[in-house]
């Protein structure tokens, strides 16, 4: 094993820019994308609509922006939107619809592989739309992966069956694409192939993407045009963004196809951590970047475990009904995934 050094298993947001995204950056061709003047803003937007499919795209400071902007611009006030009751839009996005664009969150089961069980969303439709004491839908938000599911993907055939269901009930699909790219790369099909199932989708450039800011929205040009007002109103509108924006073009031409290795090396870990007493952890539920596991050895709470680990230099975190998290990404390799078992296997030795 190598000396002491940090393994950071945390997050992929603890990813950095590489040397071209820096390189491309300090290059980059500014203007006030305010005023729509940015040059190279414009690039990535038109490359980030054209990889997904859709007629338009706009760069966001945040994915949280990215999904309360597309929320409001989907919602009227006094509606509300269907969500998953373990998704990042209900659980870490600061009831932003509610409390910006006065907007009900109706939490909506999570099943175990990300799914929302379409009976579980049919009893959120009002029977009578007429009825003026229910909120109506006005959206219906899918994630994909799914974070606290594991990096779960949501197959095809689920998404064909939330079509229909959304179309049925005249409700557009918003989806929190957050991790998009990997669910792309796992299943081996254009990124546009998912993303027609939904109106609008974001995704983020700073996680696996390893870009230091910043997520896309894609949809229709009148859907991107009301998150446009609804950016500035926020406060997202941004100046010389480009500065930002080039290391985002970097990540969708160079960045994507990586990620391949970045599942393996999740997969490699929850096989470690499957074989080692006193943690349990099912490799087969791991598809992409994201593992969970728990500590079952009576000596140890997860918040002791942690601990340890931490002082060994091996970072992970608590996501979520005392399971632990680890995330692979570009800042760890496969021998520090190797390191990592080390660690937690002496940690319980």
């Amino acid at each position: 094993m190598s000396d002491f050094s940090k393994i950071e298993l945390r997050s992929d947001t603890f990813t950095l820019p590489t040397p071209e995204m820096l390189e491309a950056m300090f290059q980059a061709e500014l203007g006030d994308d305010v005023y729509g003047e940015d040059l190279t803003v414009k690039k990535l937007e038109l490359k980030a609509a054209e990889m997904l499919g859709k007629e338009a795209a706009i760069f966001m400071p945040s994915g949280t922006m990215a999904n309360l902007a597309s929320i409001m611009a989907h919602c009227p006030r006094g509606s509300k939107v269907l969500v998953g009751d373990e998704s990042d839009i209900y659980i870490y996005e600061a009831a932003g619809a509610s409390v910006c664009g006065g907007i009900m969150y109706e939490p909506i089961s999570t099943q175990a592989d990300g799914r929302l069980d379409l009976e579980d969303l049919q009893k959120a439709i009002p029977r009578d739309p007429e009825d003026p004491q229910f909120a109506l839908p006005g959206l219906l938000c899918l994630e994909n992966p799914h974070n606290r599911m594991g990096g779960r993907i949501l197959p095809l055939s689920y998404l064909e069956d939330i079509r229909a269901f959304a179309n049925e009930h005249q409700i557009p699909v918003h989806m929190d694409g957050a991790r998009i790219w990997n669910a792309s790369v796992a299943m081996g099909i254009p990124v546009a192939a998912i993303a027609d199932y939904a109106e609008s989708l974001q995704f983020c450039l700073s996680k696996g993407l390893s870009a230091p800011i910043g997520s896309m929205v894609v949809g229709s040009e009148a859907f991107i045009r009301k998150v446009y007002r609804n950016r500035k109103m926020l406060g997202g509108g941004m100046r010389q963004a480009g500065i930002i924006a080039a290391a985002g073009l970097v990540s969708l031409n160079k960045m994507v196809s990586r990620l391949a290795e970045d599942h393996l090396n999740a997969k490699r870990l929850a096989e470690g951590l499957s074989s080692i007493p006193g943690i349990a952890c099912d490799p087969q539920t791991v598809e992409t970047n994201i593992v969970f596991f728990r500590v079952t050895d009576p000596r140890f709470t997860w918040e002791s475990f942690v601990q340890k680990l931490h002082q060994k230099g091996v970072h992970v975190d608590e996501l979520g009904h005392g399971r632990i998290r680890a995330v692979t990404h570009v800042g760890v390799n496969s021998q520090q995934i190797e390191e990592a078992l080390h660690h937690m296997r002496d940690t319980l030795a």
